[in-house]
């Protein structure tokens, strides 16, 4: 096992790979929701198993860029830690173009359409940080910053997805980005202020040097002063957050409304809901150990393995419920949103075929961390 790599890191990587794994199971197996579905709206069981599912990207993102900085110090050179941030960002992005979206959608037909979602994301951060880390620490700290607090201030401009253009979509909103009247990809995640967070990873990344003592008790209080700001600030209807809360007859129907706050793109409050618990529990991961976290931190030492296989598990499991349901394969062999209306499963079966699929993952991943344990590979670095 590589005595280099900090367990807390691990163990959380491996817990929002695994809470991952439950969203895309929801939303490959559940029936579809029409367009302009709304999780606010839903019943309170749906919408925190997607609530619960947002800490994901946040926590996925930072850590990637804490990861990006412990490997700047056994880079050779920061022009080796540069030229390996930027390579490794493009195989991401080349990865989520072809192997991630062929897993979502099974089939390259004429209605396929690239998604950009975390994957892309992450890559095209990763070039970024690649060039920003020649900047002085405190011009990335004004650019992480300025993105992850600042980008609520254009939330006035709101062109239609029609009229924006293609640079505007892929920085700020959700969208079909076209080329004439042909789409040529569709923007889940939109850069702006992602950018930001993984510079704030990277950031951060000097905390995580060996022997320092006092790192799990700042972790700790840090992630509670971020979860208690991201309280005040929604409580009091401040900066932030375009969608406004109100207080309902139900208590639960209030914390749905108070806890509902906009991840495409993410806004402030989001980032504070969701980095706050994430500060949090690496903290928490700094305490201990046991059987549990010992089976996370195998995950999180193969994050990339886990979220290819487990997106080919998943639509092959859809595939095999929709034969059951009486429907064809190319039926289900199409990007989830295009499903038939009356195909699906309840929440019930969905969490036991999240908890299913997730262990018959594991000894893959268990046998691959072993592999990158005891060679050195260079192509190994990329998976």
């Amino acid at each position: 096992m590589n005595p280099n790599r900090l367990s807390s890191i691990d163990t959380l990587r491996g817990l929002v790979m695994v809470i991952m794994a439950l969203d895309h199971v929801r939303a490959m197996l559940a029936p579809p929701h029409p367009p302009g579905f709304d999780f606010g709206d839903a019943d309170p069981s749906l919408f925190f198993t997607r609530w619960v599912t947002h800490l994901c990207a946040p926590t996925f993102i930072l850590l990637a860029g804490i990861s990006a900085y412990l490997y700047g110090t056994r880079a050779s050179g920061r022009l080796g830690h540069s030229r390996f941030l930027v390579t490794r960002g493009l195989w991401l992005v080349v990865v989520e173009f072809t192997f991630i979206g062929f897993a979502f959608n099974f089939n390259l037909g004429p209605q396929y359409i690239p998604i950009m979602q975390v994957i892309w994301v992450i890559g095209v951060s990763m070039i970024v940080l690649g060039a920003i880390i020649w900047l002085p620490r405190g011009v990335i700290a004004v650019f992480a910053i300025g993105l992850i607090c600042g980008h609520n201030m254009l939330d006035a401009i709101q062109p239609s997805t029609t009229d924006a253009s293609a640079l505007w979509l892929i920085f700020h909103i959700q969208g079909f980005v076209t080329v004439g009247s042909q789409p040529i990809g569709f923007v889940v995640y939109p850069l702006v202020p992602w950018l930001g967070v993984m510079a704030l990873g990277y950031l951060i990344g000097p905390l995580f040097g060996s022997g320092n003592p006092a790192r799990a008790s700042l972790l700790i209080k840090t992630g509670v002063s971020v979860i208690l700001v991201f309280v005040a600030l929604r409580w009091f209807g401040l900066y932030g957050e375009p969608g406004d809360w109100s207080v309902n007859e139900a208590i639960g129907a209030t914390l749905v409304d108070f806890l509902h706050t906009t991840k495409y793109p993410p806004s402030l409050q989001f980032l504070l809901m969701t980095l706050g618990p994430a500060l949090l529990l690496l903290g928490l991961f700094e305490k201990g150990r046991g059987p549990l976290s010992d089976a996370l931190i195998v995950i999180g030492r193969v994050p990339f393995l886990f979220y290819v296989l487990h997106l080919y598990v998943i639509h092959l499991v859809a595939i095999a419920v929709g034969k059951f349901q009486g429907f064809s394969v190319s039926d289900i062999a199409v990007a989830f949103v295009r499903y038939p209306t009356d195909f699906g499963i309840g929440l019930g079966p969905i969490y036991l075929l999240w908890v299913i699929i997730s262990l018959s993952l594991y000894p893959v991943c268990k046998w691959f961390a072993e592999l990158k344990a005891r060679r050195r590979d260079w192509w190994l670095s990329y998976l």
